[in-house]
């Protein structure tokens, strides 16, 4: 392959970071221990991101806190996560992270969140409205229980 190829579809330099962050995460985590507070990990995260994902992101880490206590707080791939037992069941991703049009929140199949045959598990944001609040409540609840 030449550095004029453009086909090769492996990862990106971004997704590249991202499992490089995830393995600092781990090994950070191992240093620790399981009972170690990562929830400063994750507000110091949210602090560096730019405004508009940082904005977003510290209103779902309190929508997350208010409406599903029993999650805990962690990085995962570099980005704010809320896990139950050590597992992932929804991140928030900002816009910048991948340079995207907008911050998602995601849930994982941790999640309890199934809806007959389909259902999302991604969201999109741009702005957290009161009604927009509400509907994340309402799946964060859901996805903890």
């Amino acid at each position: 392959m030449t550095a004029n190829d453009t086909s090769y579809d492996g990862f990106t330099e971004d997704e590249r970071a991202a499992m490089k962050e995830h393995a600092k995460e781990m090994k950070a985590s191992a240093r620790r221990g399981a009972k170690a507070d990562t929830e400063p990990d994750v507000l110091a995260k949210i602090a560096e991101m730019e405004d508009a994902d940082r904005v977003l992101a510290e209103r779902v880490h309190a929508l997350v806190k208010e409406n599903a206590p029993g999650l805990t707080a962690k990085l995962w791939y570099g980005m704010p996560a809320y896990a139950r037992n050590g597992k992932v069941v929804c991140h928030f991703q900002s816009a910048a992270k991948f340079k995207s049009r907008y911050a998602t929140l995601g849930f994982s199949d941790q999640a309890a969140l199934d809806e007959d045959a389909l259902w999302p598990t991604s969201y999109a944001l741009t702005a957290l409205t009161p009604a927009t609040e509400e509907r994340i409540a309402a799946l964060l609840k859901q996805a903890a229980g």
